[in-house]
């Protein structure tokens, strides 16, 4: 059973950061790509960034390009998604979501939509 949980949430002041986590379990990782997802109230859901767990390729929105991050500790089976320079746009319940090429695939990840998902943690931005 594929499995995705989502932490490191929280409060967090505009202009600062957070790290959140995504621990995977119950599939072969290293052919898996996974993507992080938000949503925020009375918002549509945004695709915020995807790797390649095999080869580590990366891709992001546009509106966090340059301020956002993800990674991956494959020897653990987790991704991270280190966010810098916060702002209250960015305030939304934060979604990791995984599944296996061809069905989702970071070079085409604005196209496709991974069919597991974890349980969100909320990231609020106020001071």
């Amino acid at each position: 059973q594929v499995q995705l949980v989502e932490s490191g949430g929280g409060l967090v002041q505009p202009g600062g950061s957070l790290r959140l986590s995504c621990a995977a379990s119950g599939f072969n990782f290293d052919h898996y790509a996974t993507g992080w997802y938000r949503q925020a109230p009375g918002k549509q859901r945004e695709g915020v960034a995807c790797i390649n767990h095999g080869d580590g390729f990366t891709s992001y929105a546009d509106s966090v390009k340059g301020r956002f991050t993800v990674f991956q500790d494959n020897s653990n089976s987790k991704v991270f998604l280190q966010m810098n320079n916060l702002n209250p746009e960015d305030q939304a319940d934060y979604y990791c979501s995984a599944d296996i090429p061809p069905y989702y695939y970071c070079s085409q990840w604005k196209h496709l939509l991974p069919g597991n998902w974890g349980q969100g943690t909320q990231v609020t931005v106020s001071s």
